[in-house]
């Protein structure tokens, strides 16, 4: 068990339409006995006092103890989901993770909030690339974040350009124990399979109750 970070929230992107998981909800895939949802809050309350899902039904969440909130910026993508997640939380900074990545790790959590200083947002960077949801916001990106929404800019990595970051470099953060495990994306039914995530419909999925508050 770690401390849990006094200046750091955490939110969960539970939105988007799962188009490439043939519609059936990433957040309810099973990963052993849990679901991805379960799992994410699970580790999350390990790390963070605070924690929001960012989902336009909230009716799914029922009957977890988390807080809900949806988009101000409907159908606007997870721009808009981080926008909404800034907006409903006290702490400073906020460590936003999407639902497709079912096995999330504390260590590469804990490694993006030891190098927060006095940039906007730190984003890992993995396989060649950027991960900007499994990263820390700044809350006071709200605001140039809705301005961007409101001219258009839909895509996270159209916004980052006018913002300060850190990118942790790959060596980094693959020398960081557990990131393999935390930085599988499961996309697909095929992701699914690679990875051994139980794909399941829906309504068969949410039979138990969450444990996070």
């Amino acid at each position: 068990m770690t401390d849990k970070h006094r200046n750091f929230a955490a939110a969960i992107l539970a939105g988007g339409r799962n188009s490439r998981m043939g519609g059936v909800d990433k957040a309810f895939l099973k990963v052993g006995p849990e679901t991805v949802f379960e799992r994410s809050l699970r580790v999350l309350n390990q790390c963070f006092e605070e924690i929001v899902v960012v989902s336009n039904r909230p009716e799914k969440y029922d009957r977890f103890r988390v807080r809900i909130v949806s988009d101000e910026f409907v159908a606007a993508g997870p721009l808009a989901g981080i926008h909404a997640a800034l907006g409903a939380v006290r702490s400073p900074n906020v460590f936003i993770v999407a639902c497709d990545m079912p096995f999330l790790r504390v260590e590469p959590i804990e490694l993006l909030l030891r190098h927060c200083t006095d940039s906007d947002a730190v984003i890992p960077s993995w396989d060649g690339d950027i991960e900007p949801l499994h990263a820390v916001y700044s809350v006071k990106l709200r605001a140039p974040i809705a301005q961007a929404l409101q001219q258009g800019v839909t895509a996270i990595r159209d916004f980052l350009p006018s913002i300060r970051v850190t990118y942790l470099p790959e060596s980094l953060v693959r020398a960081c124990v557990g990131s393999e495990e935390a930085f599988r994306n499961v996309n697909t039914p095929e992701d699914a399979l690679r990875y051994a995530v139980e794909v399941r419909p829906e309504g068969e999925l949410i039979d138990g109750v969450g444990t996070a508050k």
